[in-house]
């Protein structure tokens, strides 16, 4: 949407998925969204803690690719202060498990009140408990400590096949599962928690996990890993309405790699530091998946092993392939010697796909020549006023962080436009018509995503994420407009008072401004800070598409 045009009150561009590679589909629900104010959008930083204090209660893995080494490399990966409780020590390699050694219980126990009585700990995660005693131990601990957020990865077996839950233990584990906020078994460990024979499609995987949630009162992630296909979804469940639905997919690509040790891992561990920080499950996820698909996509730099290799947990930092042949001086940031515009080049290089799938979707077409659905455009603009909504604190989280008075200043006003023209789209619209006002899936996953960059901590992440709602909008704006001169202004079509607006000299100054900002940014950042400005613009770029293409699939 269009931040700063109060002459037009066109609605704004929306989500899709987040993970690097491959076009993902978009975030989908499984069971009605409710409804929804757009007050209702809490996007409130207050909660978050930018560097969460976060304990790992796990086996070991000499390899380094799963167990407690894999889950200290993914909380530094995600912005938190790892500690680590060992409960058993292992003998493997990425060919599999050798030998388990479980050290007595009562050390466990002192290990955990050795933290805990000098530390506060903002999260846990949980991963191999090895045998009853050391779940007794935690489950005790968990009861007295009652940590903020609590991610349970019931690790009883390896993705090598090779078991590391004691039989015994299994039903000391299922009385654990109550304490967890979030539990994330893969589809194997999800069946013998319940009891029942592995899943063997998605939608017997989700009804597991229903089943599960209902069972614990915890949040399960289903993890679509181990099934077949190009796609490979995770999906959020949780039947105690804690969620925005009970069912909530974030979708994405399957990542062709034979390294995948310590996945699991990874995953929930990342999840319980970003859950610290951000305060929600889905905006949790889907900053969390992209990170970890590019884990797996470039696991083969590492080169460790001869068989099911680690994932590469710090692929976001520089490597010799972005750093300058050139010296550097000394204190300088090492990287490529970037000039005015070559970053903002980049980006608009990124851009320029995501561009071309708004202009073929239908959509466009369709409010191109008039033949749009009315209940699709009323469905495009209700969204759009609850976006705005959204978009609107994200924009003064930036005005918050900005280094200079010009930036603050930009940005403020930038936010105060975009509650003017929701307001605007409520008095000369959307209240003389009767429309869908709950959230919906793709606007949330949107905000969701730009909650996230907003409590990265990292200004020139939060102008990256946030300028394609200008960029994109602008050209499509502009596009718009051209075509609906060039037809001749037919008469009677019934969305041209929107494109006749569509091209705001007003709000194309601002976007150029926006790109200046972030490339200036960009410039000044590290080369590790770049490369997640341009996933940040990358994954709002596509969930601009979505939000064009949510009418056609929810409207």
């Amino acid at each position: 949407m269009s931040p700063l045009s109060t002459t037009s009150v066109l609605p704004a561009p929306a989500p899709a998925p987040a993970p690097a590679p491959a076009p993902a589909p978009a975030a989908t629900s499984t069971s009605a969204v409710s409804a929804i104010d757009t007050s209702a959008i809490d996007t409130s930083v207050s909660t978050s803690r930018n560097v969460p204090r976060v304990l790992a209660i796990a086996g070991s893995d000499p390899s380094g690719g799963a167990g407690i080494q894999a889950d200290l490399k993914s909380i530094a990966a995600s912005g938190g202060y790892g500690m680590a409780a060992i409960t058993a020590l292992t003998a493997q390699n990425t060919r599999g498990v050798s030998g388990v050694h479980v050290p007595p219980a009562p050390f466990l126990t002192a290990q955990l009140n050795a933290v805990s009585d000098d530390i506060s700990i903002d999260a846990v995660k949980i991963g191999m408990l090895g045998d009853e005693q050391v779940i007794t131990a935690v489950r005790i601990w968990l009861e007295k400590v009652r940590p903020g957020v609590v991610v349970l990865d019931p690790v009883m077996v390896a993705t090598s096949g090779d078991r590391l839950l004691q039989e015994s233990a299994e039903a000391a584990l299922r009385a654990l599962l109550p304490l967890a906020d979030l539990i994330t078994p893969n589809l194997t460990e999800l069946g013998m928690l319940l009891g029942e024979p592995e899943a063997g499609s998605w939608f017997e995987a989700l009804e597991q996990g229903k089943r599960l949630a209902a069972g614990t009162g915890a949040t399960v992630l289903v993890k679509g890993g181990h099934l077949d296909g190009d796609d490979c979804p995770d999906a959020l469940v949780n039947t105690a309405g804690q969620l925005s639905a009970d069912v909530v997919v974030v979708g994405g690509p399957r990542i062709q790699t034979r390294n995948s040790h310590g996945t699991g891992c990874s995953l929930s561990s990342a999840m319980a530091t970003v859950q610290a920080r951000v305060g929600d499950w889905e905006a949790t996820l889907r900053t969390v998946k992209p990170w970890l698909a590019e884990a797996l996509r470039t696991s083969g730099q590492l080169e460790v092993g001869s068989g099911n290799g680690p994932v590469n947990h710090f692929h976001h930092l520089p490597s010799t392939s972005l750093t300058s042949t050139s010296p550097t001086p000394t204190g300088a940031n090492p990287g490529p010697l970037l000039r005015d515009g070559d970053f903002a080049e980049r980006l608009r290089t990124e851009a320029a796909p995501h561009l071309e799938a708004i202009f073929g979707l239908d959509f466009i077409k369709g409010l191109t020549d008039g033949t749009l659905p009315e209940k699709e455009f009323a469905y495009y603009l209700a969204q759009d006023a609850i976006y705005l909504n959204g978009y609107s604190r994200v924009l003064a989280r930036a005005s918050a962080l900005a280094p200079t008075e010009s930036e603050q200043l930009f940005w403020a006003r930038s936010a105060q436009q975009c509650l003017e023209v929701e307001s605007e789209l409520h008095r000369n619209w959307l209240s003389a018509r009767t429309v869908q006002t709950e959230l919906g899936p793709v606007t949330k996953a949107y905000v969701d995503h730009l909650l996230a960059a907003s409590v990265s901590g990292s200004y020139a992440v939060l102008v990256a994420a946030v300028l394609p709602c200008f960029w994109l909008y602008a050209d499509v704006g502009e596009s718009l407009h051209a075509r609906y001169v060039a037809a001749g202004t037919p008469a009677g079509h019934p969305y041209a008072e929107w494109l006749r607006t569509y091209a705001d000299e007003d709000f194309a100054a601002a976007t150029r401004k926006a790109i200046g900002i972030t490339d200036a940014a960009g410039l000044a950042g590290s080369p590790a800070e770049r490369e997640a400005m341009v996933t940040a613009f990358r994954q709002s770029c596509r969930y601009e598409v979505e939000f064009f293409d949510a009418p056609r699939l929810h409207g």
